[in-house]
């Protein structure tokens, strides 16, 4: 695929600068580009890499002299990320799969396929499927009955999406995810789990039964615009809905256990794992390996960092780390009290020491 400097730049909503006729035909770091890649040197250190490469035009911070790197063209912006959001979109390949059935998937008779669908060898569609049009599902898929996915998704090879699930347009799940999996979610017959949680102590208790299975009859909504990374996996509700709300991106490997509400515009990082019925709020980041407990409200605004457990409510606007989770100002005073208890220990002792000899030694 190649594009014309003067295009990219009227996606970028950039000025560019030079033969803006010039065709590219990817991206590059400047030292590895080849003559017909756009070199990415929005920041000086970059930009000075460009005489190592070959390019020929170069994606530049706004505040760089282009002509002083013996380009062709240049296209000047200010925001570095969301240019290279938009330019890394242009020329991603997921989004110029060929439309087509392949010959080796099977599609249900009862499925409803839109125009401009791409579904690749091995995918499985079932009955009563409702798939949106331009949507890119690749090989190996499986979607199951009943299920709905909007406009323009595209899915991954590998992917699972279970009955009843329904998907918003823009989608995008990654290789391998889940969606809409059985919830993890048991009874035991004479629970010492309960006993525990109701009284917080240890119970001295051999009584344990067999566990039964609850078993998930409900489905998962999925917004628009929504991303679920490779190998991540959705349970479904067990009676209500599993929710992920508009524009919520969900990183690999983490795991949305059932009947779990997450707001629009989520940033859920990699190895995230929120345990049944929690209620995520609004524009909430979760750093990766943050755990969520059961049944816990974060409010809107909320900020995580890495590696938080977050066992109780955390209100609107707040930024907690640490296990448990705190307001990030009051866990860093606590860390730095347990770096001082060496030190006041020798002071302990130092005093102790001397008030004995002192009791011991009157005069």
């Amino acid at each position: 695929m190649a594009l014309k400097i003067r295009d990219i730049a009227v996606a970028l909503k950039a000025k560019a600068y030079g033969d803006v006729d010039l065709m590219v035909t990817g991206i590059a770091e400047p030292s590895d580009a080849g003559r017909d890649e756009l070199a990415l040197a929005m920041s000086k250190s970059y930009a000075d890499s460009i005489p190592s490469g070959k390019a020929r035009a170069a994606l530049l911070g706004h505040d760089l002299d282009w002509q002083s790197f013996d380009l062709k063209a240049a296209i000047l912006v200010r925001d570095h990320r969301l240019a290279l959001s938009a330019v890394s979109e242009l020329f991603a390949a997921e989004q110029h799969q060929p439309s087509g059935l392949h010959p080796l998937a099977y599609i249900s008779e009862q499925a409803v396929i839109g125009d401009d669908v791409s579904v690749g060898a091995y995918t499985v569609i079932g009955h009563g499927v409702l798939i949106g049009q331009g949507c890119r599902i690749a090989a190996n898929c499986t979607i199951e009955e009943n299920v709905s996915i909007g406009d323009h998704a595209v899915i991954h090879a590998g992917v699972r999406i279970g009955q009843g699930v329904s998907i918003g347009r823009r989608f995008i799940a990654q290789a391998n995810a889940v969606i809409g999996s059985d919830g993890f979610s048991f009874a035991e017959h004479g629970s010492r789990i309960e006993d525990v949680r109701k009284t917080l102590k240890s119970v001295a208790s051999e009584r344990h039964g067999r566990w039964s299975r609850i078993y998930s009859l409900g489905g998962v909504q999925i917004g628009d615009d929504v991303e679920i990374g490779a190998c991540t996996a959705v349970d479904r509700g067990t009676v209500s809905a599993t929710v992920i709300g508009d524009r919520t991106k969900l990183d690999n490997q983490v795991h949305i256990a059932h009947n779990v509400k997450i707001g629009r515009d989520c940033l859920i990082c990699g190895q995230v794992g929120i345990a049944g019925s929690a209620i995520v709020g609004d524009r909430v980041t979760l750093g990766g390996m943050t755990g969520v407990s059961d049944h816990v409200k974060i409010d809107d605004n909320v900020m995580a960092a890495g590696a938080a457990k977050i066992y109780s409510r955390v209100r609107s606007g707040v930024t907690v780390m640490g296990s448990p989770a705190l307001e990030i100002s009051k866990n860093i005073e606590i860390i730095k009290n347990l770096r001082r208890l060496s030190r006041l220990f020798k002071r302990v002792s130092a005093i102790e020491k001397r008030l004995k000899e002192e009791k011991n030694n009157p005069n």
